[in-house]
């Protein structure tokens, strides 16, 4: 897989962005891709060396939304984050502008 289609996009939370600071970023990431692929795309996009990589597959929710006429049931994909963790000192400027 190409690193285009395994990263899909940062993840922009309170929560990631304090893990910011601690060399730790976090991105949502194909279903199908396991941790060693994770880490070669992070490294071969953004030029920088990663010491552990965490991921958490969630599940879809549904939720109801109203409208006019009824109540509609609508279910989110499924989707899977990875938390990546870098050398000390080394950063990622998606993370940086986010601040």
């Amino acid at each position: 897989m190409n690193a285009l289609n395994i990263i899909l996009q940062p993840v922009i939370s309170e929560k990631s962005l304090n893990d910011v600071g601690k060399s730790r970023f976090t991105f949502k990431v194909a279903r199908n891709t396991n941790k060693t692929e994770i880490k070669k795309a992070v490294e071969e996009k953004f030029k920088v060396n990663v010491l552990k990589v965490s991921t958490i597959s969630l599940a879809g929710k549904e939720k109801q939304i109203r409208t006019r006429t009824k109540v509609a049931k609508v279910a989110n994909k499924p989707f899977k984050k990875a938390v990546v963790t870098l050398k000390e000192g080394q950063k990622i400027a998606i993370f940086e502008s986010g601040k």
